[in-house]
């Protein structure tokens, strides 16, 4: 995610406010998912005990998630009514292993009306705890078992009070910003993203709109008044990257390299407008992947939303921009540019490599504010350093106010999305920079593309990126990380002695572009 300025003079340091497949799963993270579900066995059981609302304990989102059971896919089948103000009916089915004895399971899902849930075939009993929906399936499930869970329920589009995400409410109808604990807004879910997941999603909608949604196109029903459109992912994916687009759209077309299928999402009425910028795509694709490697997805293209959202977003195979980004005249063209590599390159760190946990997120910003800068050096002609150094004078105040990179503070009360601070964005790529000149540039290449590789489909944690730096580096840089990811103070920049913090109050950042 990256939240757009909304002043005239961009700064670009600062962050803007069917049948399961089985995949690989990194091993650290079943080793969790083991414990914890050992750890909460008991309380499962306890079918007798109220209702409560569940979480796997992420330090951020700590009601997210829901331990005893890893979704292997989901199924998602939206009716669209014809109007952005009414709830959509649906179905979600859940494919999921259990890893626990569990006579009840919790799902994340707090914003529509629930009408039946059933569990393996049979009608289960359900009722709401908090943000979940607690379920109790008519016989119990053991540990090991093959799970279908299905939920009948609406998602509706108006966002209740306080409530962050889901839904974005177009000119012309729908897209879905997910990011970071608001999928459960929109569907039935696990919704962190520690439990990824295959997906199917079918949208029926009246015949004058497009629906469009993650992976390929597996088939078109049309009727004499809707039409069924059905995509499918072919790797799995975190609920918060779900997207949907249903609009008055065109869609167009293209080839990226290696012959990657690409699709853009547009406003009818502003293709002439908007095509300039995205035949640009598929040159920064072959940018990004001269940088870490293959493209990691079946296809990848961008939905302009005729919405003022405030943010682009990286949902995965097709990004979510504002059209107002390109056609508001306010930002320089190499800036624009820049913006929709970020999160291009979000597709290889975010969405190919999901954090494990919300507080490794500096793995995701921090890497895709790195190559939006790599890009706006390389090709825009605005070199890294004095954006770096910049940043460098910042850094202490970003840390005082939002935490160190690797351990960001909580988000604000009411403010779910406030853990993307700068901390995060510049922050995070200062860090990044910083190593690049403690191992020198061979070094940090080898790592990048090791990284995306290594833990491609999967998910990782700051400890795995500390790891692999070592072993690339072929020295100890537990040390290093220690200060720069988790020390309330920037340290020294290697390699440049000069560079000083702000003295505090000063408005240094306002200089980084």
């Amino acid at each position: 995610m990256l939240l757009t300025p909304r002043s005239q003079a961009p700064r670009p340091h600062r962050p803007r406010p069917g049948t399961a497949a089985r995949f690989r799963r990194p091993p650290g993270r079943l080793k969790a998912a083991a414990l914890l579900a050992s750890a909460v066995s008991v309380c499962l059981l306890a079918a007798s005990s109220p209702p409560t609302p569940l979480g796997i304990g992420d330090r951020l989102y700590p009601d997210l998630g829901n331990p005893g059971y890893d979704v292997q896919s989901y199924n998602l089948s939206f009716t669209y009514p014809g109007t952005n103000s009414e709830p959509l009916q649906a179905v979600t089915t859940i494919n999921a292993s259990t890893t626990a004895d569990l006579d009840r399971l919790n799902l994340d899902f707090a914003h529509g009306k629930v009408e039946s849930v059933q569990v393996n075939g049979e009608p289960a009993t359900f009722t709401s705890a908090g943000d979940d929906l607690v379920v109790t399936p008519a016989r119990p499930l053991p540990r090991g078992t093959w799970t279908r869970i299905t939920v009948r329920h609406t998602s509706d589009p108006v966002a209740a009070k306080d409530q962050d995400g889901g839904w974005v409410r177009t000119e012309d109808g729908l897209a879905m910003a997910n990011q970071a604990d608001a999928a459960h807004l929109v569907f039935p879910c696990n919704d962190h993203p520690s439990d990824k997941a295959l997906f199917t999603i079918r949208i029926t909608a009246p015949n004058d709109y497009t629906a469009v949604a993650n992976g390929l196109p597996t088939g078109v029903e049309r009727g004499p008044k809707s039409t069924t459109w059905t995509y499918r992912t072919r790797h799995p994916m975190a609920t918060e990257l779900t997207q949907v687009s249903i609009g008055r759209s065109t869609v167009l077309h293209r080839t990226g390299p290696h012959h990657l299928p690409m699709r853009d999402v547009v406003p009818t009425k502003a293709v002439k407008e908007l095509e300039p910028w995205l035949a640009k795509t598929p040159d920064q694709i072959a940018w990004m992947e001269s940088k870490v490697g293959h493209y990691p997805f079946e296809t990848y293209g961008l939905v302009m939303a005729q919405a003022s959202t405030g943010f682009e977003l990286e949902t995965q195979t097709l990004s979510l921009f504002e059209r107002e980004l390109f056609t508001g005249h306010t930002y320089p063209k190499w800036y624009v540019e820049s913006i929709m590599v970020h999160e291009l390159s979000h597709q290889w760190f975010g969405d190919s490599v999901s954090p494990q946990t919300w507080s490794d997120l500096w793995l995701n910003e921090g890497h895709a504010t790195w190559y939006e800068a790599l890009y706006a050096e390389e090709v825009g002609h605005k070199p890294m350093e004095t954006r770096m150094k910049a940043a460098y004078a910042a850094s202490d105040g970003w840390r005082a106010a939002g935490g160190p990179p690797a351990a960001p503070k909580a988000p604000d009360p009411g403010q779910k999305i406030s853990i993307f601070r700068p901390n995060v964005y510049d922050g995070a790529a200062l860090v990044l920079y910083a190593l690049r000149q403690e191992i020198g540039r061979p070094a940090f290449e080898r790592l990048e593309r090791s990284w995306v590789s290594l833990h491609r489909d999967g998910t990782a944690t700051t400890a795995d990126f500390e790891r692999l730096a070592s072993r690339i580096s072929g020295r100890d840089l537990s040390g290093f990380f220690e200060g720069w990811l988790y020390g309330k103070k920037t340290p020294p920049m290697p390699g440049h002695p000069d560079w000083k913090p702000a003295a505090p109050g000063a408005q240094a950042a306002k200089s980084a572009k």
